[in-house]
C-alpha cells in the first residue's frame, strides 16, 4: 500500500492531498529514508513523520485496504 493511503487509512492524517504534501515535501521517513507518497509499505516498516516541532514516530503493524475508524490505531503502534 502506498504510504500517503496507509497515513489516510490509518487516521494518523485525516486527507490523503494532505498525507501527500507532508510525504512530498520531506517530511517523511520510512525506515530511516525520505519517503515519497508512492512508496509502498508493509508491516514492520518504522515512520516517522514531523510536523513543524512535533515527531510521531509509529511502526506499522497491519495494512488493510479500509477499516472502521474505531479500529484504526490497531494498524500502527506509536514508538515516541
Amino acid at each position: 500500500m502506498r504510504l500517503d493511503k496507509f497515513l489516510k487509512v490509518a487516521r494518523v492524517i485525516k486527507r490523503r492531498t494532505l498525507a501527500k504534501e507532508v510525504c512530498d515535501s520531506g517530511h517523511a521517513t520510512v525506515n530511516g529514508r525520505v519517503a515519497k507518497a508512492g512508496l509502498e509499505v508493509k508491516p514492520g516498516d518504522r515512520v516517522e513523520l514531523n510536523f513543524g516541532s512535533r515527531k510521531v514516530i509509529f511502526e506499522i503493524l497491519e495494512i488493510k485496504e479500509t477499516i472502521p475508524a474505531k479500529e484504526a490505531d490497531r494498524l500502527y503502534k506509536i514508538l515516541e
